[in-house]
């Protein structure tokens, strides 16, 4: 394993580790553990006491974080008629249709974080579903980005909408916000965030749901909170 930076070793030692802290006072110190020099990204992973191989017991969905993520997402649109010029009124970067789908084919471009697609279209995005499903990229129903109300979907993602899913391992990591957003605008969009997992909890889950909630800047330690205290 390779060894960390003077500046992470340094972080680590404000850090008690065999400790879950509260949600505010995990807040300050993943700020103060954040000392690189650019303006980190705050991230929250939730480990839940599902099994990610049964379908009843996935937990994903999508919610609308407050304060958005910092982040500028930029979106892809396939859509054709009207709805084209509806997603590029909302705001959608790109806008297309054949052209595109050539366009990531033959060029490999990828110049976009997020795809948003009307239903008529799938059948041409389904060409490259290859590709834009190990990115993570696909357009999915349950994630709101295969809709006919692309203006909708532009609008809440240009917002702050993030996407939660467990993975394999049953952990969700989500960005919640920036280093320079301050402990108030992270913490409100913990909570929410927090709010919709905790509602998205399976009916087939059984035990402790909450596992292990663990906040992280992006080079410092990681963080637990009292998990059982967001639950209240």
């Amino acid at each position: 394993m390779p060894k960390r930076g003077k500046k992470y070793q340094d972080s680590l030692k404000l850090v008690d580790r065999s400790r879950l802290y509260d949600l505010n006072e995990a807040i300050e110190l993943v700020q103060k553990t954040a000392v690189a020099n650019f303006d980190e990204t705050i991230e929250l992973a939730v480990r839940l006491g599902v099994d990610p191989r049964h379908a009843d017991q996935q937990v994903r969905g999508t919610v609308v974080l407050p304060h958005g993520t910092g982040r500028t997402e930029r979106i892809l649109v396939f859509a054709k008629g009207d709805k084209l010029k509806e997603a590029q009124d909302a705001g959608a970067d790109y806008a297309g249709g054949e052209e595109l789908v050539q366009k990531i084919q033959q060029e490999n471009w990828f110049e976009f974080d997020v795809v948003v697609a009307t239903p008529d279209m799938m059948g041409v995005v389904g060409r490259i579903g290859r590709v834009l499903g190990p990115k993570g990229l696909m357009p999915n129903p349950k994630a709101g980005t295969v809709t006919f109300d692309v203006a909708q979907a532009v609008e809440e993602i240009k917002a702050g909408k993030v996407e939660y899913r467990v993975d394999k391992a049953a952990i969700i990591n989500v960005p919640i916000g920036k280093k320079s957003f301050g402990s108030e605008k992270l913490t409100d969009n913990l909570k929410a965030l927090m709010s919709a997992i905790i509602k998205s909890k399976p009916a087939s889950a059984k035990g402790r749901y909450l596992r292990s909630v663990t906040l992280a800047s992006t080079m410092g330690p990681g963080i637990r909170i009292n998990g059982s205290k967001l639950m209240d």
